[in-house]
């Protein structure tokens, strides 16, 4: 009995032993970031291009033709001359009535 107690003792030390309750932290690598070096020196300036061809000057269109111009219409004879009338009669209208003095235009 007493060997008993001395090996469940050792099996449950090591029992605990075998469990790791801690939690493994894995540290990833970062990513690496490119960084630019020290600019290098300016480089020759290249050659002038050649010109290119200009193109030919169009030519001038033919003008319009004229129109004619209409001819002048004839002048019409002139009327008799009325006779004098015997009665005149002449219209008056009257004026417009004033505008009410409280009245306003609508704006």
């Amino acid at each position: 009995m007493n060997r008993s107690i001395v090996i469940s003792g050792l099996l449950g030390v090591l029992s605990l032993a075998a469990c790791d309750r801690t939690p493994t932290v894995i540290n990833m690598p970062a990513t690496p970031v490119a960084v630019p070096g020290p600019t290098g020196p300016q480089g020759a300036t290249g050659s002038q291009g050649e010109t290119g061809f200009q193109g030919a000057t169009g030519y001038q269109g033919a003008t319009g033709s004229q129109g004619e111009t209409g001819y002048q219409g004839e002048t019409g004879s002139q009327g008799a001359t009325g006779k004098p009338g015997e009665n005149t009669t002449v219209i008056v209208t009257p004026p417009a009535p004033p505008a009410p003095a409280n009245w306003e235009p609508y704006c």
